[in-house]
């Protein structure tokens, strides 16, 4: 006989299960919906959604950026036509807009994939300080622009004191003149003079006159920057406006090929100040190979002697007031007159004294009013003094 119906409705949805678990057995019971049948109205299935597929959108380019500028900033001692190089994180677009350089320099920038480099075509001039400016909104070959502007500075090596001297013995600031040995470059030529301030030419130095004294004569040397060469520097300064520092630098090197081109020589001649602490003492002066001046002197007394060594004229006045302090500690405030300083606090110049040919001064060399005003004319910016015993 056919169950009730109450029976029939539960063994549609209750199903035995036996499971061995550990050598014995488990009894339980798994809901199940009667075949054929379906869920109640308003209730929730269980059978997964099938997930929607998510939209794939391509990332944003990294912005570009500047990885690398060399040389560095900071960088000193740099060759004289060493390339420029910009590297950023993306290949660079070859329409891009460009890094500038100051001072402008002659040459050209290329692009090479994430680079972009600068060759000069003519030297940078020694020890000026050169700016790599690089703009924002340079292009990179997929979009991006560099957003932010960033710059750096490097400075150039210095220049030969060989050319140096060259220079000065073809502006006539030297006793010595100089032959090339080969053609004479162009005075006019831009790029090989440039070129030659790094690299010069080979050439021959003589003496201009031969009635220098040997004090003088020994001081030169071919391809040094010393006293003799600090001294041509410093007349050249003096009479192109510039600092009377005695040392080179990119604004000298620059009015060095400038006046060269505009063919402005010096027409003052050389002079040579020979300062003699032998009994009695006595200051020579020579002008272009011949003496032009002797005249007795007073050295600075043994608590405060006179420096020996030679040393090149630095500062000029036609009358001041020297002020210091005596060795004894008694200041003073001296009026004197035509004064040329050569070290230091030291100068040639007049002061009042009885007589003159002795040590009385505090370092100085003292001459007569006469005599200063004599001595004066000859003792121009970067005359060497030699003081000698």
């Amino acid at each position: 006989m056919a169950p009730p119906p109450r029976h029939r409705r539960l063994i549609g949805f209750a199903v035995l299960l036996l499971v061995v678990v550990g050598g014995g057995v488990a009894i339980g019971f798994a809901l199940t919906r009667p075949r054929g049948t379906s869920p109640a109205r308003g209730a929730r299935s269980q059978v997964p959604a099938t997930p929607s597929t998510p939209t794939t959108e391509r990332p944003a380019a990294p912005p570009l950026t500047i990885t690398s500028i060399t040389p560095a900033a900071g960088a000193t001692g740099v060759g004289g036509m060493t390339p420029i190089s910009v590297t950023f994180s993306s290949a660079i677009a070859s329409s891009s807009t460009l890094p500038a350089l100051a001072p402008s320099t002659a040459g050209s920038w290329a692009v090479h994939g994430e680079t972009l480099t600068f060759t000069p075509t003519e030297a940078f001039v020694p020890l000026s300080k050169v700016t790599v400016s690089v703009p924002a909104g340079i292009a990179a070959a997929d979009g991006t622009m560099l957003a932010r502007a960033e710059a750096a500075t490097f400075e150039v090596v210095g220049g030969s004191p060989l050319r140096l001297q060259q220079l000065l013995s073809q502006l006539d600031y030297s006793p010595l003149s100089w032959a090339p040995s080969g053609s004479a470059i162009s005075p006019s030529d831009a790029v090989p003079q440039r070129a030659a301030l790094f690299d010069p030419p080979t050439g021959t130095f003589s003496w201009r006159q031969t009635g220098w004294p040997r004090q003088l004569l020994s001081m030169w040397k071919e391809g040094r920057f010393n006293v003799m060469t600090r001294g041509l520097v410093m007349s050249f300064q003096a009479d192109h406006g510039l600092d009377v520092s005695g040392e080179p630098t990119a604004g000298l090197w620059n009015d060095l090929l400038s006046v060269l081109a505009a063919g402005d020589f010096n027409t003052g001649g050389y002079n040579f100040a020979l300062a003699s602490q032998a009994k009695p003492e006595s200051l020579k002066i020579w002008h272009n190979g011949a003496m032009v001046l002797r005249v007795p002197m007073n050295s600075g007394i043994a608590a405060s002697p006179t420096p020996d060594g030679t040393f090149p004229v630095f500062a000029r006045y036609r009358s001041q007031v020297m002020r210091g302090t005596n060795p004894d500690g008694v200041t003073y405030a001296d009026p004197v007159q035509y004064v040329a300083y050569f070290h230091s606090g030291d100068a040639v110049h007049y002061l009042a004294r009885a007589n003159y040919g002795i040590p009385q001064s505090l370092g100085c060399v003292e001459l007569s009013l006469a005599d200063a005003a004599r001595a004066w004319p000859w003792l121009a910016y970067g005359t060497p003094v030699a003081i000698i015993n």
